[in-house]
């Protein structure tokens, strides 16, 4: 009973820094935090650190690149990716936000190739809500491909100990969810009317003044310069990404540490640290953005907010299944066991309830060790973390029905029959399907 109403406080806690927004989800797990320790006198755990620290080196370099113009290039690539092929736009703008969140290692990126994305669909009378939604789903899951992403750096140090290394990781994930997001873009390909046909687009197109809007809309400027040192920050921070998967995959290329015959490589989360900081120095010494606009951009500010998010709400939750640890293992590991499903049933629902992999992960992810849960059941079903899609909270869910104009892309009228749902429980679904079995043939 104990357990049940301490449980219910971090529910609350979570609930009221979802509804808060911005920084909301750390600072009010400070909140549970001080219930818990000082009103039922639970011994607070250790803060992961590791996982903050990694989180704040990849956001450093990333902010550097930002700064530098390195992200503007990314995008001006896409934009011409985009335009070149708009009949297979449902196809390929998931394709681009997932290599873009893959490469920078956050689902934020998206935002600036969402206007492309609804300005090109509407242009081609192709429904913006197929791409859109795609796109938006297509960047969350990509966050479990990334080898910079919070969550699988976490995800990495967790399982080090049982020899389970970032290679490992990627070999599951990676085909996992381009095969379960691709199979979902079969079907949202035909999903809602054509756009010709759709009667809220065709009664906005009698309105002369949205007619006349639509005419000169441009969000890309095409022709805008890119200057070499936005090349050179995109390739030192795509270098630093690829010699992250390299060091991951390959142990041997670490240096080792230790007493003699009982030397281990160095960790991941150190290495991770130490290329992704060597990144950031490389791009101010060579390209030399304002460091001001290195504080001020939107990768720095989402980077922080996930920081924040981990410290509170992952302390929070680590504190309280630490002290029942016991209870919880006795009650859950049969369960588990026997339908390892309910793992991804729990990743998800605390994901919807955070609104960040990374804290789920950091939460989560202990528990499934204490409790003996198999690495390769843990991996199998690591793309459940992304539950953003199933309350329409999220900032690019958000942004990606501003952008359309159509009106297509919409929250229904009872909330959760949103244009993302559908796009969400389909490749959420095949992703877990394809997870598991990757995860059983490879590990």
């Amino acid at each position: 009973m104990l357990f049940i109403i301490q449980f219910a406080i971090v529910l609350l806690c979570i609930l009221a820094g979802a509804r808060a927004g911005g920084i909301g989800l750390g600072v009010f797990g400070g909140i549970g935090l001080a219930v818990l320790t000082f009103g039922f006198g639970l011994q607070p755990t250790s803060p992961p650190i590791d996982v903050m620290l990694m989180i704040m080196a990849v956001i450093s370099a990333a902010a550097a690149m930002q700064a530098s113009g390195g992200l503007d290039y990314m995008i001006k690539i896409a934009t011409r990716i985009l335009r070149s092929n708009p009949k297979h736009i449902t196809f390929i703008a998931p394709a681009v936000t997932y290599l873009f969140t893959v490469l920078a290692g956050t689902g934020h990126v998206a935002y600036s190739v969402l206007p492309v994305i609804a300005e090109v669909s509407r242009r081609n009378g192709i429904r913006p809500e197929r791409p859109l939604s795609m796109a938006v789903i297509a960047s969350q899951f990509a966050i479990i491909a990334s080898p910079i992403a919070a969550a699988v750096t976490a995800t990495v140090t967790f399982l080090e100990p049982q020899n389970i290394h970032l290679g490992t990781i990627l070999m599951v994930t990676v085909p996992s969810t381009i095969l379960g997001l691709g199979l979902a873009c079969v079907f949202v390909n035909k999903m809602g009317k054509e756009l010709k046909d759709d009667p809220i687009y065709q009664r906005r197109l009698q309105n002369p003044e949205y007619a006349a809007s639509l005419a000169n809309n441009t969000v890309i400027e095409e022709d805008k310069p890119i200057s070499s040192k936005a090349k050179i920050s995109l390739g030192i921070f795509l270098g630093a990404a690829l010699l992250v998967v390299i060091m991951g995959a390959i142990p041997s290329l670490r240096p080792s540490f230790g007493e003699v015959g009982k030397m281990k490589p160095l960790g991941m989360a150190h290495t991770i640290e130490i290329i992704m900081l060597s990144a950031g120095a490389l791009i101010l010494l060579i390209c030399k953005p304002d460091n001001h606009a290195i504080t001020r951009g939107s990768v720095f500010h989402a980077g922080m907010r996930a920081i924040i998010a981990v410290f509170g709400i992952a302390w929070l939750g680590d504190t309280l299944m630490q002290a029942h640890i016991d209870t919880v293992k006795a009650a859950v590991s049969g369960l588990v066991h026997t339908a390892p499903w309910t793992f991804a049933f729990a990743l998800f629902i605390l994901s919807v309830l955070v609104n960040s992999q990374g804290a789920t992960v950091a939460t989560l992810f202990p528990v499934a060790i204490a409790l003996g849960v198999p690495a390769p059941i843990i991996i199998g079903t690591f793309v459940a973390v992304n539950g953003y899609f199933f309350v329409p909270n999220y900032g690019p869910i958000i942004a990606s029905i501003d952008f359309d104009t159509t009106g297509t892309t919409k929250i229904g009228k009872y909330i959760f029959n949103h244009s993302f749902m559908i796009p969400g429980l389909l490749s959420m679904i095949f992703s877990l399907i394809f997870g598991l079995f990757f995860a059983k043939m490879l590990m």
